[in-house]
């Protein structure tokens, strides 16, 4: 029997598990990634916490055949980071190349979300189709793109950025220092800066309630909670964030073309009352042969999703 490790590393915390060669999670973990003490000491300590693992399993260490991670930044080759989102990490370390040292086995890496998209299409929403794009909705946009067997990552890394795509001239400011960008409006960050500009104006509506008029308890599930209720204010935000959703989707089917759209994240968990409306407004966005027998699905593998893709990477 042959094993393999998946490890999607988080700014906070890392999840690390054991799986089979079809992909099933035998033991897992979540330890605290302690970036600030630099890559060396996180490394280890993850290798360590696989060690543990292996031990509850009785696997010994010449049974696990590879070593797979999900990275927060763009990744070239499946071996060296560009840069780390949020890591107080040097650019372009050879991240494989420190692991294999560590643990004396293979290991392939690539970005955070393109590991979850290749989860997805290998065990997830997307199993049986060959053409997908996985979009994570979550503090951010991220997107992994899956084409006939491979994922597509571009020359640098960045391919599959498409939470930076343009949808406003001189629009809202992103995260990433740019403006008008598609992570700015359909993200869980968007859709709290949205509600809360709108929360200064009016404070007459079931959103405000929820969260007892504490503007600082506010998260986007309120935004859709309240929608789902009926309320007016709360639909009229839902329906502000769906636009920039189908137009951004819109935008990904006309240059990739895929058979089906998978939504992760959070956002995605709002589930139809934005989904219902994206699928209305995607005609204004894309060419009607992109939509033609077109899946758009949610996620179906949760937080396994990285797990399991990162796995993927060394089968």
């Amino acid at each position: 029997m042959e094993y393999f490790v998946g490890i999607d590393i988080g700014g906070t915390n890392s999840k690390i598990g054991i799986l089979n060669s079809n992909g099933d999670i035998l033991k897992s973990t979540s330890i605290k990634t302690e970036s600030i003490e630099g890559v060396d000491y996180t490394l280890n300590k993850i290798w360590a916490s696989v060690l543990e693992l292996a031990d509850e399993l009785d696997i010994t260490r010449d049974l696990i055949k590879g070593i797979g991670m999900g990275i927060p930044g763009p990744v070239i080759d499946q071996k060296k980071v560009g840069f780390f989102a949020n890591f107080p990490w040097e650019k372009n370390i050879n991240i494989s190349e420190k692991m294999e040292g560590i643990s004396g086995i293979k290991t392939r890496l690539d970005n955070d979300v393109n590991v979850i998209a290749l989860g997805e299409t290998l065990y997830g929403a997307g199993k049986g189709y060959s053409k997908s794009v996985t979009i994570a909705l979550g503090t951010g946009v991220g997107g992994g793109i899956f084409i006939d067997g491979k994922l597509i990552s571009g020359a640098t890394g960045a391919g599959g950025e498409i939470g930076h795509m343009k949808l406003e001239k001189e629009g809202k400011i992103c995260g990433c220092g740019q403006k008008g960008c598609f992570e700015a409006y359909a993200s869980a960050t968007g859709v709290i800066r949205e509600a809360l500009s709108r929360l200064q104006i009016n404070k007459n509506n079931e959103l405000y309630r929820l969260i007892d008029g504490d503007l600082n308890k506010l998260e986007a599930k309120h935004v859709f909670d309240a929608a789902k209720k009926g309320d007016k204010f709360s639909l009229e935000i839902v329906d502000y964030v769906s636009e920039y959703l189908a137009m951004g989707v819109g935008n990904v089917l006309n240059i990739i073309n895929p058979e089906v759209i998978i939504l992760s994240g959070g956002v995605a968990l709002a589930g139809d009352i934005l989904l219902d409306k994206v699928k209305e407004k995607l005609p204004n966005y894309a060419l009607g042969i992109t939509i033609e027998n077109l899946q758009i699905k949610l996620g179906q593998l949760g937080n396994d999703a990285g797990i399991k893709g990162a796995s993927a990477l060394t089968i």
